[in-house]
């Protein structure tokens, strides 16, 4: 498997288990029935956790548009260097940004989001 591919999968293997957390506070707060109910006046989540939920729609939505330009250049065969490179660190900015974001750090996750775009348009321009 490519490094592109390899990474590929980390990323949507972090993304697919971002819910866990914040599910689990959810239970924690409103109780397991109110959670798989639709209480009228629901408790709100912990900060932590409600920033991890936004986080996880983040890494979702982003999720998509790394998904499909890792498989342009895999089909196109345009592996190479700088897509190796780019994939790596578009994923350890996708763990700076839900951490970041999780514990409220100033001015990193803005950085790390910044990054992964730039990882994006890395891509494109391979691409182009």
């Amino acid at each position: 498997m490519t490094t592109e591919l390899t990474y590929l999968t980390l990323v949507t293997l972090l993304t697919a288990l971002l819910w866990i957390p914040y599910i689990l506070n959810l239970i924690m707060v409103r109780g397991l029935l109110d959670a798989v109910g639709y209480p009228s006046d629901p408790k709100p989540l912990a900060a932590w956790a409600a920033r991890m939920k936004a986080g996880h729609y983040n890494a979702v939505e982003n999720l998509v548009i790394f998904a499909v330009l890792v498989l342009i250049v895999q089909s196109a065969g345009l592996n190479n260097e700088t897509t190796a490179m780019a994939c790596m660190i578009y994923f350890w900015a996708r763990v700076a940004h839900i951490v970041s974001y999780t514990f409220a750090i100033p001015w990193v996750r803005t950085l790390a989001f910044a990054a992964g775009f730039f990882c994006q348009l890395a891509l494109v321009l391979q691409i182009l």
